[in-house]
């Protein structure tokens, strides 16, 4: 097994970026974090180096702002739990005891020795996955008709209806897809300058990297709402908006909107439209994880928002990239995971780790976390903190790019650990317990429900423990006061900008 230092892949990405190297000096990682998660892959070092990356951003754009310097460190352990922070939270003192996933979401056998991955977790998409196979709605029915049918064909099927399926490959099927070969060199962050704009101003008395910057978070599920959360964490004014019209994902909305405020807009609608254009006029990032062109039929695409905002940052966040036959197609974590061949090296690392004979094709053994989801999550806020950097120092508006295909590209690029030190030495999630298992109790932070002007108490305010941020930076803790615990608590409106703060 070779040894990975790492702050290699940390310093690789932060130059490629074009940020200035004297920086990395004070980019402190922990040297342990290969096993410190049950996988082949390094995970945690991703994470780490993820978490790192965000937080030293977030704190060079400080700098430029006050002219303070300061220290970020990650401990690797810290970075797993932090990048399962669905886990461990508790509200009131209890654990949600449903699990997060659908009931029909998962793994299935197909005809011909293959397999596919349904990601069900939305009602249109279970909905519609029914009705591709024309079946009863228990995993049961559903695994009988696969079984009739062919992994690759279904999986096309499927993504000509809009719903989300991948088949299960190796990476060698991977790297000779038609998709893999449009991608190959698409970096896990992208900057891309796509407008002119004034430098932008700054100013000595903010007290933490981020006060003052205003972000319209329009993402949900997982690795945008981790973004944007970690944005808020850093002092933003992140202003969530989903729709009315579709649906929430409650286990998973209570932790990621921490910090944040919440509101709804209906855009299938003029007026509400008009108010979220009123909105980006005073936003300083507008995140969304649309698919490509999503927005831009209702006027809020990249070179739009430049238009309307100059001296805006767009972050993007896709599935698959930006180039190739699947740009457009719907896609999840482990959707991503299935298609691109983790699934297949990870199960093909722990038979070897079982001493059982390799299968031609095992069956898949996914990652014990979301981890391209966080870590993309961490990767775009980066992307996000050095973009307004980048404002300071070249003006302009800016657009981020970060795909869940790119970030598992980059991961797989840090190589697979031996068998052994994955599986047998390597460290498995603590158990989810209330009480809280010691591990998860030590890392945990206290948030308080918020009191926006749309919210009616009928009882006293609820409390919630969750997974603190494990970036620690040296001069600016993070803030992790509030969570809304609610899609719809505020107006949707800006907070007054602290004085004396430029924005």
């Amino acid at each position: 097994m070779v040894a990975v230092d790492p702050l290699d892949h940390a310093r690789a990405l932060w130059l490629e970026n074009g940020l200035p190297s004297e920086l990395l000096s004070h980019l402190h990682l922990s040297r342990t974090p290969d096993n410190a998660i049950d996988s082949s892959f390094r995970i945690a070092h991703a994470a780490q180096t993820a978490v790192g990356l965000s937080g030293l951003a977030a704190a060079y754009f400080h700098h430029l702002r006050t002219g303070t310097i300061q220290d970020v460190s990650v401990d690797a352990r810290h970075a797993i739990l932090d990048i399962s922070s669905e886990l461990w939270y508790t509200v009131d003192g209890e654990m949600p005891t449903s699990s997060i996933w659908d009931p029909l979401a998962g793994i299935y056998k197909t005809k011909g020795d293959g397999y596919v991955r349904l990601h069900t977790n939305f009602p249109h998409h279970r909905e519609g996955i029914i009705r591709l196979l024309d079946c009863e709605g228990t995993r049961e029915a559903v695994q009988r008709e696969l079984l009739t049918r062919n992994a690759i064909d279904f999986e096309t099927q499927a993504a000509m209806a809009g719903m989300c399926v991948s088949a299960f490959r190796s990476f060698e099927e991977w790297d000779n897809h038609p998709q893999a070969i449009a991608s190959l060199n698409t970096p896990p962050i992208a900057l891309i300058k796509i407008g002119d704009a004034p430098h932008r101003e700054t100013s000595s008395s903010v007290s933490s990297p981020l006060e003052n910057i205003r972000v319209l978070d329009l993402c949900r599920v997982l690795s945008g709402p981790v973004c944007g959360r970690t944005l808020a964490a850093h002092g933003a004014d992140v202003l969530l908006v989903t729709s009315p019209n579709l649906p929430a994902l409650p286990l998973l909305d209570i932790d990621t909107s921490r910090g944040k405020r919440t509101t709804q807009l209906d855009l299938t609608c003029l007026s509400d439209r008009n108010i979220l254009a009123g909105l980006v006029k005073d936003a300083d990032v507008f995140l969304q994880a649309y698919r490509p062109g999503g927005l831009h039929d209702k006027g809020f695409g990249p070179e739009e928002l430049a238009r309307m905002r100059p001296g805006i940052v767009c972050a993007n966040l896709t599935a698959y990239g930006w180039e190739g036959p699947w740009k457009d197609r719907r896609g999840f974590d482990s959707l991503v995971q299935t298609a691109t061949g983790f699934n297949w090296a990870e199960a093909e690392a722990y038979a070897a780790f079982n001493g059982k004979p390799i299968d031609r094709k095992p069956a898949p053994r996914p990652f014990p976390l979301q981890a391209l989801d966080h870590i993309g999550g961490h990767l775009l806020a980066c992307g996000i903190n050095a973009a307004l950097a980048k404002q300071v120092t070249e003006g302009g508006s800016w657009e981020v790019r970060v795909s869940l295909a790119a970030v598992g590209q980059w991961l797989r690029s840090m190589g697979q650990l031996d068998p052994q030190a994955a599986f047998g030495d390597g460290r498995p999630l603590p158990p989810r317990s209330v009480p809280q298992h010691p591990e998860i109790a030590a890392l945990t932070v206290l948030s308080r429900e918020a009191v926006g002007d749309r919210h009616n108490a009928s009882g006293p305010l609820r409390t919630m423990m969750g997974m603190s941020q494990s970036a620690i930076l040296s001069r600016t803790p993070v803030r992790e006061l509030e969570a809304p615990m609610g899609l719809n608590r505020h107006a949707p409106s800006w907070l007054p900008l602290r004085t004396g703060g430029a924005s």
